[in-house]
């Protein structure tokens, strides 16, 4: 199932998705029919110039969501995040959770509304899948940050394109159930809405002033497309330390290109990125998955297990024995 759109500030994905797939909207809002799984997606006006979507569902088939560039240039940008469950009956098969976590890994991406995008949702997984598009203006007004600099003048001010990637951290999921569970009844729905959907933008954007100050470069699908190449290429073995030189071949990058534009869009350098996903593997196989101290340790590629336990420790302040035991 795919479903291709282009953004414009007249656009409404939910009336434009039930027309694709001939679901009625009530109330800018429409449940998925039982033939196509079941759930919802629901549009709300926050304010002018700012809107949020909300897809929350699980589908019978894979659905794959295309967002083309358009053909006018505007100042909306697109804030999705993107939080997926892990499937029933799926969390008892070790191998295939892991697996699972690493191809639909939960996300947060802020992008100028000229980069088309691509987003994948496999069939019976349950989605959380929200979406702001908010003018720059609006959203420099809500922020009220003075002498931007790094990320924020880029979104803010900047004329060139830009794509960055936050990992979705507990607090967003929660909020993204919240709003998900928001009564419509309610005579104060529309407060709750504007109070969850501002404290998403805090959240992302407390981290993205954390990055700091250095000059941006400007982005471009290709590059998108070769970043994520190499992010997936260090998730597949995180047993093996990155080999820079492999990776820039790899994505047909230069060495010194590759490292600039993956920590301006990921938030960290190569390397660090590799340490912080195999530490968070390392606590999911301990927490979920079963597995000892010392099985987890040779899996991430830990020949020394007191090394191991150290970097665990100063990441998660805990020993991984400890990790193991705490409810």
């Amino acid at each position: 199932m795919t479903f291709e759109f282009a953004v414009s500030p007249s656009f409404n994905f939910v009336e434009s998705f039930g027309e694709k797939f001939n679901i009625p909207v009530y109330k800018d809002s429409l449940k998925i029919p039982p033939h196509m799984g079941e759930g919802s997606i629901k549009w709300v006006d926050v304010g002018p110039d700012f809107k949020f979507v909300l897809h929350h569902y699980t589908l019978k088939q894979d659905f794959h969501l295309k967002r083309k560039a358009p053909e006018v240039n505007s100042e909306l940008i697109s804030i999705v995040f993107n939080s997926n469950e892990i499937p029933t009956g799926l969390a008892s098969d070790r191998d295939n959770t892991i697996q699972f976590l690493k191809n639909n890994g939960s996300s947060i991406q802020i992008a100028s509304t000229v980069l088309g995008t691509e987003t994948f949702f496999p069939a019976n997984v349950e989605v959380y899948f929200g979406v702001i598009g908010i003018k720059r203006q609006t959203l420099a007004a809500l922020l009220r940050v003075d002498n931007a600099s790094g990320p924020l003048q880029t979104i803010l001010f900047g004329s060139d394109t830009f794509f960055y990637h936050e990992k979705m951290h507990p607090e967003v999921q929660r909020i993204l159930k919240q709003i998900s569970e928001i009564n419509d009844q309610s005579k104060l729905k529309d407060l709750y809405y504007g109070i969850k959907t501002h404290e998403l933008i805090y959240l992302l954007f407390e981290k993205l002033v954390a990055r700091g100050a250095e000059k941006q470069n400007p982005v471009n699908k290709v590059d998108i497309d070769k970043l994520y190449v190499i992010r997936t290429a260090l998730l597949a073995d995180l047993g093996q330390p990155p080999q820079l030189n492999s990776l820039a071949k790899l994505a047909g990058m230069s060495e010194t290109k590759m490292k600039s534009l993956f920590k301006q869009t990921f938030g960290d350098t190569i390397y660090n990125y590799y340490q912080n996903e195999r530490m968070q593997e390392a606590g999911f196989l301990l927490k979920h998955a079963g597995y000892s101290v010392s099985e987890v340790g040779y899996r991430l590629g830990f020949s020394n297990l007191s090394h191991f336990s150290r970097l665990f420790e100063k990441h998660y302040g805990i020993t991984p024995k400890k990790y193991t035991l705490a409810g």
